[in-house]
């Protein structure tokens, strides 16, 4: 199944995006009158024929609507430290979306090796993977973001919130911190919303910690191994994934 994305959707057609309309008709060699589907970003699939075949600006018209392919219980917000590495996190982009993510939110910490993210280029590999693995939806992916302004924003949400450490600081908390099984069972119960904030490769520092627990950030255990960044992320995402869909 061939899907296309575009935002521009009206009166029952929808114009492609000069490079969405090139891998549509240049590349795949699709003409007026092929079948193909499309992500509007609003949750569902469409059945869409190619109206016109024009290279930069395709339109397709819509036939009938296929609906959500991979509904989700639950909405996850991944708040994670970009790695030293690119392709570290653009590999977890990738694969957070396909498995299932709602927003994910570059952060930059008091350790962070690398303190620039290239979103444009972040957004594209999110729609990639968002059409290969048949999603409706686009997940929302910000610019980096300071570590303090964005636990500020989520301290103010009703959503079950989690820190996950490694357990160098606060030993007299650790004792406290949550099992990924209940934090995803917090998450999942009632549909709610989860956000979970991951941090770079040399953890998020004792102030940043002691800050996320003051807005309302419950410490997160991920087991006993030491786990990279990118894994970190990952095993969360998996974790809600797989425990909705066995649910």
């Amino acid at each position: 199944m061939e899907v296309f994305y575009s935002d521009n959707i009206g009166d029952g057609r929808a114009v492609l995006s000069e490079e969405e309309s090139r891998h549509c008709i240049k590349v795949l060699r699709h003409r007026c009158g092929d079948s193909v589907y499309l992500s509007g970003g609003d949750g569902n699939l469409y059945e869409c024929v190619v109206e016109d075949d024009n290279p930069r600006r395709a339109v397709l018209t819509i036939v009938s609507v296929a609906g959500n392919p991979s509904p989700r219980n639950y909405r996850l917000c991944m708040a994670v430290a970009p790695t030293k590495n690119a392709d570290r996190f653009e590999w977890f982009l990738e694969k957070a979306v396909e498995t299932g993510v709602d927003r994910i939110v570059p952060l930059c910490c008091a350790h962070s090796e690398r303190k620039v993210f290239n979103a444009e280029r972040g957004r594209k590999i999110v729609v990639s993977a968002a059409k290969q693995s048949l999603k409706g939806s686009i997940p929302e992916l910000d610019e980096m973001t300071v570590f303090r302004e964005f636990v500020e924003e989520a301290g103010q949400s009703p959503d079950a919130k989690f820190i996950a450490y490694c357990g160098e600081y606060l030993s007299d908390k650790d004792d406290g911190r949550m099992s990924l099984q209940g934090a995803v069972a917090s998450g999942l119960s009632g549909g709610g919303s989860c956000t979970v904030l991951i941090g770079p490769e040399g953890d998020f520092s004792k102030e940043e910690i002691e800050t996320a627990l003051e807005y309302g950030f419950k410490p997160l255990s991920l087991g006993p191994s030491r786990l990279r960044t990118e894994t970190a992320a990952l095993l969360c995402v998996s974790a809600f994934y797989y425990s909705d869909s066995c649910r």
